[in-house]
Parts: structure tokens; C-alpha cells; sequence
């Protein structure tokens, strides 16, 4: 795959040569000389030599129709039609059906706040792979769709306080009273989980990370006050050892899960964590161990396993997994 890549690239860089009007009629070396250096940074020869670059020329006339002639006056390269680039090539089969995924993905977000300033792109794109009249395009392709897009009005705006790092102050309900309180922070990162969206944000008077949902989120203010907190906040690190949209503060814990033969499948096809491994296999059962912060969305994944799982590390969560199954029975 590289080395296609590659050479569509080449194509495109010897397309750009040979229409240059300020330098016409490019020689073979001129060719070389220019995808090299634009690949390699180079134009000494040990990277790309010139019957790659005749072998270019001919897949392209062969491939592309490109009109590629040679002029013996003028000791170069031209195309018999001055207005051929390869940039207008029709669009393959393959092409199209790459195109037509990518577009159907596109269109979970075309009514999503936050990503209508892409509208009509995404509907050209729709329009080009014929994607929205498909009326079988759903028996072959589908979307996880809740029909929950709660706060996305606010994804905008607060994707903008955090490019210009500026404080944001709004009302949170509280998830179990539905009371509102004030909130003022620094926004510092938008997350998306199980079809919902999350803002991690710095809570100066608390002197902590905390993450609200958008869908709880009233009465947005954006302040024109600079947030200048010195803040060493990295996405990737904070959520190293998550599991969902939960961090917390503790250290993570090795967790060892016992899992039966079938679970233990689902489960290395479809790991909790990245962190996760195989270390041990039994005779009806596997090993599993990860580096994980305890969390509340850790426990309801090994819930949702049923008797399948079972917790052997650490005790306290064993202990709150049988507290919370024990309370299914009663």
C-alpha cells in the first residue's frame, strides 16, 4: 500500500511539473529531482531514479489518458491538451465506494451544531456518491442513532472558548435533584462517549479537573476574560488509565477479571482497556489483567457481563460489584 500511495503522489507531482507555465517542458532529471525532494527531502538520486519515473509516465497515460508527449526542441516534457490535469480524473468504482462510507459517516454530524459550518460540503459529497437517495443504503450500512444530541448547541461556542482559552460560566443541574448551580471554569477539552458529549474543564475554586455533561448544561456565558492559569492539562494522559469519560484523581489499579471461555472471547475482541491482557489460561476460564482507574463505568462494563466475569483483584471492587448484584435480588 505504501508504495501505491507513493505513486499516486509522484503522478501528482509530475502532473504539477509539466503544467508549470513558469518553468515548461521539465526533463526527466527535473522530474526526479522534484518528486524525490518532495518525498525525501533530497535530489540525489538513492531514493527515486529516472525509470521510476518513466514508469510513471506511462501508467499515467495508460491508467489516466494523461496526454504526456515528449518535445525534441524543446528537450522536455508537455501535455498535448494545455488544460489536462490528472486532479479532473472521474472517480472509480473503488473510489466511490470508499467515498460513499466516508459520506454516510459524515451525515451522523450534518445537523449537529457545531458542525453545520460543514453542511455544504458534507451535502456535496452526499450529492457526488448519490448517498441520501440511496433508498437500500441503510440495509448496508448503519449507525448506532439514540436520537440524543441534548447541549450540542453549546459545542460551538465552547469549542472556541477553549481554542482562545477563555473562561465559561453556566447553570448545572445536578443529575439527581435536577437543581441548578453556577459554575465558573476553564474549558480545556470536548469528549464524546456513548453518544453523548462531556467538557473537561478546570474548576479553579476547586482546584480540580471536572467533567459535565453538555446535556446538563443551562445558560451558557462565554467571558472576553483570558483564562492565564498555569494549566499542564494532556487529553492523552488524563484519560491513560480511563475507562469511559471518568479519570479521577487516584492511581490506577491492576485488576485481575476471570473470565469464562466464551466472555473471555468477546472480551479479547473487544478489550475494556488498552491496557488489557491475557495473563493466564485455564481449562474453562482466561486471565485478565488491566491498569485501570476504578471507576462507575468500569463496573457497569463488567456488570453487563452477567456471571461471566468475575472480579479477583482488587478486594474493594469485588466487594461493590456483590453489593450492587446481591441488591438486583431483592
Amino acid at each position: 500500500m505504501p508504495h501505491i500511495k507513493n505513486a499516486l503522489i509522484r503522478y501528482r507531482i509530475i502532473d504539477k511539473c509539466i503544467r508549470n507555465k513558469y518553468n515548461p517542458f521539465p526533463t526527466k532529471r527535473d522530474l526526479r529531482e522534484a518528486c524525490e525532494e518532495s518525498l525525501f527531502g533530497s535530489i540525489d538520486g538513492n531514493h527515486i531514479c529516472d525509470s521510476t519515473i518513466e514508469k510513471d509516465m506511462f501508467a499515467m497515460r495508460m491508467e489516466h489518458d494523461a496526454p504526456i508527449k515528449y518535445s525534441k526542441l524543446e528537450r522536455g516534457y508537455y501535455y498535448e491538451d494545455p488544460d489536462f490535469s490528472i486532479n479532473d480524473i472521474p472517480l472509480t468504482e473503488a473510489d466511490i465506494e470508499s467515498i460513499t462510507f466516508a459520506a454516510k459517516t459524515l451525515m451522523q454530524f450534518r445537523d449537529v451544531e457545531m458542525f453545520k459550518q460543514f453542511g455544504n460540503a458534507i451535502d456535496k459529497i452526499v450529492d457526488r456518491v448519490s448517498v441520501a437517495d440511496d433508498e437500500n443504503a441503510n440495509q448496508y450500512i448503519q449507525f448506532e442513532n439514540v436520537g440524543r444530541d441534548g447541549g450540542s448547541e453549546f459545542l460551538s461556542p465552547i469549542f472556541e472558548a477553549i481554542k482562545q482559552k477563555l473562561w465559561i460560566k453556566f447553570e448545572y443541574a445536578s443529575f439527581v435533584t435536577g437543581e441548578l448551580k453556577p459554575r465558573l471554569v476553564i474549558p480545556l477539552l470536548l469528549k464524546q462517549y456513548r453518544n453523548r458529549w462531556y467538557l473537561v474543564s478546570f474548576d479553579d475554586s476547586k482546584e480540580d479537573y471536572i467533567t459535565y455533561a453538555l446535556d446538563r448544561i443551562e445558560e451558557l456565558d462565554v467571558s472576553k476574560e483570558k483564562a492565564n492559569l498555569p494549566i499542564d492539562f494532556n487529553p492523552d494522559n488524563y484519560f491513560k488509565h480511563a475507562i469511559g469519560i471518568t479519570s479521577g484523581n487516584s492511581a490506577p489499579e491492576i485488576v485481575l477479571i476471570k473470565a469464562s471461555t466464551v466472555a473471555s472471547k468477546y472480551l479479547d475482541s473487544l478489550p475494556l482497556h488498552e491496557s488489557q491482557k491475557i495473563i493466564e489460561f485455564k481449562e474453562d476460564s482466561v486471565i485478565f489483567q488491566l491498569n485501570v482507574n476504578i471507576s462507575e463505568e468500569l463496573i457497569r462494563e463488567i456488570m453487563s457481563y452477567g456471571g461471566e466475569l468475575k472480579v479477583q483483584a482488587p478486594k474493594e471492587l469485588l466487594k461493590e460489584i456483590q453489593r450492587r448484584a446481591k441488591k438486583l435480588l431483592e
